[in-house]
């Protein structure tokens, strides 16, 4: 099954690059499904002059018509759900089961952008003074772009872009160079819709992509998901020129369980909290806290349930972990494992060697639990993104807290107890932006906004609901006396 060569689509047309190319790879087999052109920065000066071109007949389009273009893609989405789903899988590696739930999570953000009509709405009171009434207003801004990671390739692009087109601005998404198949399909179901041209755009690329975008004049906002060091840099560069960004970053997520836990419901949580998507997603369970006596109990089932996971190809619905993106990001992993072994962690779980009949070459790592992990050990503080828990002890919840509260990420948190007031006091004390009780992945729901806090989050607003509107609107004050 191959893709062949990504596009780029401008302008409502699709363009060949003659940029450098680069190989998309398969990561379950390591054979090449494509290719990628890493565009130049006059492709992303010719996707922002279209998105420019295209604003104010967009901005002037009312909000009522402007939904109907994403009534009609949630409509293409759902009919074309399992090939979408199959591509997310071809070029990402997550099982089948996942990238249907990513598609799923992607026409919910679709659906809950088709109610800006009522999101934009302002406020009003007359008679504020004698014969004065005043009003706040929501207007579109101008062109965003979108800087998106290669572990959700068809959701991220569209946390952002359904508000911004429901809003009013025009776009331009750069997928990540990995994963730039998702995004091509969506765009096909996309040009289907007739929009006016240059309303949204697709441009490939890497780094020279990023930069051309983030420095753009006519481009007033950036919305990125990628690694802390990058999305400080975005965020520091956009921010200096007077743009909006919204950057979400890295992640170091802890989950506490306490001695009260029922652990016959927490274990199948946190097996897909640690393992889920390969440990590849900013919300994945990284460090496993056990408070006091639930210690043994909880270490015992917890690797007895990651060691019987199946590994394999994600095309197999049977599957329930599929490889890592790339050699690379494995040796990677490995790497860190290294590091905690050297450091005094133990070893209890080793998914090293683990090999997938039929896909000798993917890049395949089975579950790995590293225990007797102390807080000041690089895996205890460090991303790995990989499904590779490490297990830590500790005597109160308190203790658990402080550890947490040190940790320079705040993008999740979670605690499993049967203590109302343990719980309480996690959920007030706990510095993170999502916070799960009793709850793995602290995924919100799309009219909910996705939380993030310290290292994990730069910017003001946050994505999806509410937030993103007020993200992509700009909000004016209108005091009238006739």
């Amino acid at each position: 099954m191959s893709r062949d060569m990504a596009r780029n689509y401008i302008g409502g047309k699709w363009c060949d690059s003659a940029a450098e190319r680069l190989d998309v790879r398969d990561p379950s087999t390591d054979e090449v499904i494509g290719q990628v052109p890493l565009s130049s920065s006059k492709e992303v000066e010719a996707a922002a002059q279209a998105a420019s071109d295209a604003f104010e007949e967009w901005r002037e389009t009312p909000p009522v018509v402007r939904i109907q273009y994403l009534f009609r893609l949630r409509e293409l989405m759902e009919e074309n759900y399992e090939d979408l789903a199959r591509t997310i899988v071809l070029e990402e590696g997550k099982t089948l089961d996942e990238a249907r739930g990513e598609m799923r999570r992607t026409i919910e953000n679709i659906e809950v952008a088709a109610g800006t009509p009522s999101l934009m709405m302002g406020r009003n009171l007359e008679d504020v003074a004698r014969g004065i009434d005043e009003e706040v207003v929501r207007q579109p801004m101008g062109v965003f772009a979108c800087i998106a990671p290669f572990n959700f390739p068809a959701m991220v692009p569209w946390w952002f872009s359904p508000y911004a087109l429901a809003t009013g601005n025009t776009y331009v998404i750069k997928p990540s160079e990995q994963v730039p198949f998702s995004q091509q399909r969506i765009f096909e179901l996309l040009h289907e819709l007739d929009l006016p041209p240059g309303v949204i755009n697709l441009v490939h690329g890497g780094r020279e992509a990023v930069e051309a975008l983030v420095e753009h004049p006519s481009i007033v906002g950036v919305s990125a998901v990628t690694s802390t060091p990058v999305a400080r840099h975005i965020y520091a560069k956009a921010s200096a020129q007077g743009k909006r960004a919204q950057c979400q970053a890295g992640a170091k997520n802890f989950i506490v369980v306490m001695p009260d836990a029922d652990l016959g419901r927490a274990v199948p949580g946190l097996i897909t909290s640690f393992f889920g998507c390969a440990g590849e997603r900013c919300l994945a369970g990284s460090v496993l806290v056990a408070v006091g006596d639930v210690y043994e109990p909880l270490k015992e089932r917890f690797t007895a349930a990651a060691r019987d996971l199946t590994v394999g190809n994600p095309m197999d619905e049977t599957v329930q972990m599929g490889p890592v993106i790339s050699q690379q990001h494995r040796e990677r992993v490995l790497a860190h494992i290294e590091a905690g072994l050297k450091e005094g962690a133990r070893l209890i779980l080793d998914g090293r060697a683990v090999s997938v009949e039929g896909c000798e070459r993917g890049y395949f790592l089975g579950p790995t639990i590293l225990d007797d992990v102390h807080p000041d050990m690089s895996i205890a503080k460090e991303e790995i993104f990989g499904p590779v828990p490490s297990l830590m002890r500790v005597g109160d919840l308190s203790e658990a807290l402080d550890i947490i509260d040190r940790n320079p990420y705040g993008n999740a948190a979670s605690i499993y107890t049967s203590s109302g007031a343990a719980a309480r006091e996690f959920k007030y004390r706990v510095r993170c932006g999502n916070i799960g009780i009793n709850v793995g992945v602290v995924a919100a729901m799309a009219f909910f906004p996705f939380g993030g806090t310290k290292e994990s989050f730069f910017g003001d607003l946050h994505g999806q609901g509410q937030d993103a509107v007020d993200f992509f609107t700009e909000k004016k004050v209108v005091i009238s006396r006739w």
